[in-house]
């Protein structure tokens, strides 16, 4: 049933290591380069994408999704629709974490068109599923409770691992808690806290799933509950040594 999604003209892609520790490079050198995440992705993935879509497109909600086929973007940057649901909402948390940070769905969209930017379109379904992955990061953040600091970039990329599989994201996540690592305070625990997030997305039920506006509109905790999403207990704690060592881990991992 997947290949009436699949455009004919698409060629299985072929592990590039070489490539990936490039832009790995490219990235730790300038890590507001977030295209340099798409082009290791790209390098590392192979036919991740097309098996995760096989799973996502097994499941009821999945089809459901498919059958609707929204383009998330302008639903998620919709901050005057998102603003009209109640404190303690997902909506609620997911409009102050994008303000704060000063972020936008199509903001990310432009990273990934400068990257794609030269690669061929195919307008097909798997297509629109690899934009859904991508569209719902920001969200991934105010679900897990990890921050924009460098660490919890990591965490959140390992826990989209857990929940859609693909050597790419998980070689930036374990990279970067290696980094991260260099210059944490003795017994910080990154690379647990990366598993640990790991652990818990492969836990959790799968967010890509979802009906995203009926996700807003629930209390965050009652979907943390409901989608079985864990606290992140490492997280917290290597941020609790950063402090108890005189550091601000939100400073120090943002530099980072």
């Amino acid at each position: 049933m997947t290949d009436e999604y699949v455009h004919r003209d698409r060629k299985g892609l072929r592990l590039r290591p070489l490539k990936a520790l490039r832009h790995f490079r490219n990235l730790i050198a300038d890590k507001e380069d977030t295209a340099q995440v798409f082009y290791i992705i790209e390098a590392l993935n192979g036919k991740a994408l097309l098996r995760g879509f096989e799973d996502f497109e097994r499941t009821e909600k999945g089809r459901l999704r498919i059958a609707e086929r929204r383009d998330l973007v302008p639903l998620l940057d919709d901050h005057a629709a998102i603003s009209k649901f109640p404190a303690g909402s997902v909506g609620a948390a997911y409009l102050e974490f994008m303000q704060r940070e000063g972020l936008s769905a199509a903001g990310l969209v432009e990273e990934f068109d400068r990257f794609s930017d030269g690669y061929p379109t195919y307008n097909d379904v798997l297509e629109w599923y690899g934009h859904r992955l991508r569209d719902t990061h920001d969200l991934m953040h105010v679900l897990t409770g990890y921050n924009r600091d460098a660490l919890g970039e990591v965490c959140v990329l390992a826990f989209s691992h857990g929940q859609a599989p693909g050597l790419g994201v998980i070689f930036i996540s374990y990279m970067g808690g290696r980094e991260i690592k260099k210059i944490a305070p003795r017994g910080a625990p990154v690379m647990e806290a990366m598993h640990e997030g790991k652990r818990n997305g492969k836990l959790a039920q799968r967010v890509v799933l979802e009906d995203i506006m009926e996700l807003l509109a629930e209390p965050l905790e009652a979907a943390r509950a409901r989608l079985g999403i864990l606290p992140p207990t490492q997280y917290d704690e290597v941020h609790r040594i950063f402090r108890q060592a005189g550091q601000e881990p939100m400073e120090i991992l943002a530099a980072e």
